[in-house]
């Protein structure tokens, strides 16, 4: 892929290094509830995803704290790997500036970008690493620990930039469908639908590869990547399959417990939306 170092993203905000879930600056004594009272607060705040240490030491429920969005790297070694994604982030956030308007009729609103280690809190609740990049729509911003790369080349076998840009830009795509109403929607027909949470939940994450594959169609044109990128990007779509996950951690597959959808069905729609460029082309919920 063909990219210039440069800075880091007015849009990254930098939280690595931050001290897991960030429960404030309160010690073990939580207030006088002891060891064993502070411990079953903290595991209540984490279910609810509410700061209820602070509520009982006579505070606010406390909020994350900000980190500046050009905060300096806590491993140097990443500093490259802190570049790219900014280079990726800009370009694809520059696309959709155009794009939606263009041809949704809907101004595009920057998503922000948050790096962090282990473990995070978003208004969606808290995270570990482990579960992967996500985006909240509650705060409009995608997180990612950086050595979820790592993963995706050794343990996944999907190595190659286009393969992480891919990562990034699916995740976009989720700020793409908050910012249609189509999130809402899905969410609103998952409530009154229970049996069809799931499906819906697969149709969601297709029209997101779909939506990265259209971005990835701009970079073609503009001859930014070549036809080994997009192999990458499509490898590292099969590669993180409902399918090919489960056989991997479980050695069987249930089809109907899927979220994300098979490693087919996550390559057909990244390749759709590379193919067209067209928002209106990855209607994922109409067929499969």
């Amino acid at each position: 892929m063909r990219w210039t170092p440069g800075g880091t993203s007015e849009d990254i905000e930098d939280r690595r290094g931050e001290g897991g879930l960030g429960f404030g600056g309160i010690g073990l004594g939580g207030g006088g509830l002891g060891i064993g009272g502070t411990l079953i607060l903290l595991v209540l705040s984490i279910f609810f995803r509410t700061d209820l240490l602070s509520l009982f030491s006579g505070g606010a429920p406390s909020e994350a704290p900000r980190a500046s969005a050009n905060r300096t790297a806590t491993d140097p070694r990443q500093d490259r790997q802190v570049q790219f994604v900014s280079f990726v982030l800009d370009d694809a956030q520059r696309t959709w500036d155009k794009l939606l308007p263009a041809e949704a009729g809907v101004p595009y609103r920057h998503a922000k970008l948050v790096l962090f280690t282990d473990a995070i809190r978003s208004a969606c609740g808290a995270a570990e690493a482990s579960t992967g990049p996500f985006y909240c729509p509650g705060d409009e911003k995608v997180y990612i620990d950086l050595g979820f790369y790592d993963e995706l080349q050794n343990r996944f076998g999907a190595p190659g930039e286009f393969a992480q840009a891919y990562v990034i830009a699916h995740e976009l795509g989720h700020h793409i469908q908050k910012l249609l109403g189509l999130e809402r929607k899905v969410r609103a027909l998952q409530q009154d639908n229970p049996g069809a949470v799931n499906q819906l939940s697969v149709g969601l994450e297709l029209q997101a590869d779909c939506f990265a594959g259209v971005w990835g169609h701009s970079t073609e044109q503009r001859r930014l990547i070549d036809q080994a990128d997009i192999a990458q990007g499509l490898h590292a779509a099969e590669a993180i399959g409902d399918d090919r996950l489960q056989r991997m951690s479980r050695g069987y597959v249930r089809p109907e417990s899927f979220t994300h959808g098979s490693s087919a069905q996550r390559m057909r729609w990244f390749q759709r939306g590379l193919e067209t460029g067209e928002i209106n082309a990855c209607n994922t919920f109409s067929q499969r």
